[in-house]
């Protein structure tokens, strides 16, 4: 298995085979957490005019999403797990465009399939990769509006790579790291609604979730998130990896 490791939207351009793109902060541990809360179609689309002609034509539709990490005029929700942890989505079909994650879905054109990542279904995606045993793997890192490389996003892409080579992997000393040492902590001191500091733990609750978000054809130019729950564990967790 060949995996690569690529960064922004010019590494979702060059992405080929499994491809996982990757959002910490937050559009892909948001997508989690929405999808867990029962949303009926979660539809991810990098362009905001896009969004904003969806809830035209369908009212009923709830926009969710950020532009530099701010929720948009007219929208129900930003990019903050926090904010929709606790929300019934059952039967809604929700439109999510942010400045990074979304952005590698639309861009990755030439991946045979693709899967979102982010801490909080780590493990899921690990299985899942096994069970595919693709030929080719890329982890897309997304970093911050897509335009800088993010710590975050380029450590779980290593997590994952090292679990899969067999190396031995710490979760504390992520997020000791990322709590103490990365500069993506500044955004633990922004009281914006858009940006509340209790998204921190929510989006390094490691391997809160069991399933993998796939993205699909929906209608005749968008996708949609799947959720995919049946992984067949065909290798054993490494035993290396430490985590409270």
């Amino acid at each position: 298995m060949e995996i690569n490791i690529y960064q922004l939207i010019e590494g979702a351009r060059k992405a080929k085979g499994l491809t996982i793109i990757i959002d910490v902060f937050r559009a892909f541990s948001v997508a989690c957490y929405v999808m867990d809360n029962g949303v009926k179609d979660l539809i991810p689309v990098g362009d905001m005019e896009i969004a904003y002609r969806l809830k035209k034509e369908n009212p009923e539709y709830i926009l969710m999403g950020e532009r530099g990490g701010i929720i948009q005029p007219g929208f129900d929700y930003g990019n903050s797990p926090s904010s929709i942890v606790s929300l019934d989505f059952s039967g809604k079909t929700v439109v999510h465009t942010t400045s990074a994650g979304t952005q590698g879905i639309v861009n990755a054109v030439d991946a045979d399939e693709i899967i979102t990542g982010s801490f909080v279904n780590a493990q899921a995606i690990i299985d899942y990769i096994r069970m595919k045993n693709p030929a080719v793997v890329s982890l897309v890192c997304m970093g911050w509006e897509a335009t800088e490389e993010a710590d975050e996003d380029t450590l779980l892409a290593e997590y994952v790579k090292n679990v899969l080579e067999g190396k031995p992997v710490d979760f504390n000393s992520i997020r000791h790291y990322m709590l103490n040492e990365s500069k993506t902590g500044k955004f633990l001191d922004v009281r914006d609604a858009s940006a509340p500091p209790e998204d921190f733990d929510l989006c390094l609750s490691l391997d809160r979730f069991d399933f993998v978000l796939r993205a699909e054809p929906f209608g005749e130019s968008l996708v949609r998130l799947q959720r995919i729950n049946e992984i067949t564990r065909g290798v054993e967790r490494n035993d290396a990896i430490k985590q409270a």
